[in-house]
């Protein structure tokens, strides 16, 4: 019996404006994310780069860009989030413990908590036993140690354990641990459903 869910964040409970983000970008003068920038997101989210230095990496490509151009740009990606799913998140938190695990970045987090205000996410982080960053933890989904050290934090067995992610990378390593997992597939699939989904009780 399923008693504790670890939940994404991006496109789980947040919409993400993936395209738009990436227009905006091509308005200011990249074309497209390299390898490069694709490497100091990944170190971004990990918490090994400053705001200042990540910003920093864009300017090389695009350097007529200003710092609050490239904010702004890279924050268009922060859609926006139901309320109708913080309401299934309130109801599901009178029964089962509740983690949210999410790859991301303190310029993002900023966004979001500016974006929806203080008492809408309040009221969503109050419905997590605990909130786990990426970039507070050093690491990222889908490293095996960050499922692990949840895991083990908060004495939860894998087997009892259900995680929830938009990305199959995430989801296999999980499921290789142990857990069970939901592959929600971004849309056709909302996290309101998790229930019937997994036939889970409530």
């Amino acid at each position: 019996m399923i008693n504790a869910i670890i939940f994404d964040f991006g496109d789980v409970f947040i919409n993400l404006e993936k395209e738009a983000s990436i227009e905006a970008f091509k308005k200011i003068g990249l074309d497209c994310p390299n390898d490069d920038l694709v490497n100091q997101n990944d170190l971004f989210e990990k918490g090994q780069i400053s705001e200042l230095q990540f910003i920093e990496s864009f300017q090389k490509y695009i350097p007529n860009a200003s710092i609050e151009e490239i904010v702004k740009a890279w924050n268009t990606i922060i859609g926006d989030f139901p309320l109708y799913r913080l309401e299934f998140l309130q109801m599901l938190s009178t029964k089962y413990r509740l983690f949210l695990l999410t790859n991301t970045d303190s310029i993002h987090i900023n966004r979001f908590e500016h974006k929806v205000g203080m008492s809408f996410y309040t009221d969503f982080y109050n419905c997590f036993e605990k909130v786990y960053y990426s970039y507070e933890m050093g690491m990222r989904k889908p490293q095996p140690e960050i499922f692990t050290t949840i895991l083990n934090k908060h004495d939860l067995s894998a087997k009892r354990t259900l995680f929830v992610d938009d990305k199959k990378a995430n989801t296999d390593v999980a499921e290789s641990l142990g857990l069970h997992v939901w592959n929600l597939k971004v849309g056709s699939d909302d996290v309101v459903n998790l229930l019937e989904q997994k036939n889970l009780p409530l």
